[in-house]
């Protein structure tokens, strides 16, 4: 009994150290990411640009962030909801970052709001911050990287009819994000399918990957 007690004694350390070794680094990864809640507080150049960060919790694992449509963008004069979840593992590991608000965009999906970001996968580095990622979604917003989509229709879209794409993200922009674009002739299509039954998501996304043509739209919803 005297062995086998001391076996276990020797044994205990190495799973102890495991839960100490990620102790410490969840506590690395709540100091670092207070520290630069602070900043982005404090930043002139995030006040300029009109981004914004806020608690979800208390132990700095969840936050929200928002961030202005940038000028001369179809998404100019929305607000963009972002939830940000800060793994355990940050800053070696990137912020998990989506898109609340829904928006039209070849690189966030307009279904579920998942973001295609070199800096939030592959190309995440230590030194990089919250503030560098809500910039860079902001930039993302203005510089659009439709040959490495997130969403293929809206990709497709920005790519062989521009000019319908433009005003397509308008309209989301001032359905979802509070944008001033408003357009009637969008919004009676909406109403149209809403009419038949379909719900108004379903009808807006069907029309939009349609060009707004009603009947391919609702042979779509239909079959």
């Amino acid at each position: 009994l005297h062995h086998t007690s001391a076996h276990i004694l020797k044994a205990k350390p190495t799973a102890l150290s495991g839960i100490i070794h990620q102790g410490t680094m969840a506590n690395m990864a709540v100091s670092r990411i207070k520290r630069e809640f602070k900043e982005v507080l404090k930043s002139e150049e995030i006040v300029q640009c009109s981004i914004k960060l806020d608690m979800v919790n208390d132990n700095f694992t969840e936050l929200r962030g928002e961030i202005a449509g940038p000028p001369d963008t179809p998404y100019e004069g929305g607000k963009f909801v972002l939830e940000i979840k800060v793994p355990e593992t940050y800053p070696f590991n990137p912020p998990k970052v989506k898109f609340m608000t829904k928006i039209w965009h070849p690189n966030i999906s307009s279904v579920t709001g998942a973001i295609c970001l070199d800096i939030l996968k592959d190309n995440w580095a230590a030194a990089m911050t919250l503030r560098t990622v809500l910039l860079s979604l902001q930039a993302l917003l203005a510089a659009a990287e439709p040959d490495d989509p997130q969403d293929a229709v809206v990709a497709t879209q920005y790519k062989d009819n521009h000019e319908m794409f433009i005003l397509t993200a308008k309209h989301w922009t001032n359905v979802y994000a509070g944008g001033p674009f408003a357009n009637a002739d969008f919004d009676q299509k909406v109403q149209r399918l809403r009419d038949m039954g379909i719900p108004e998501y379903d009808a807006r996304a069907a029309l939009s990957r349609h060009n707004w043509h009603l009947e391919r739209a609702s042979e779509q919803l239909f079959s």
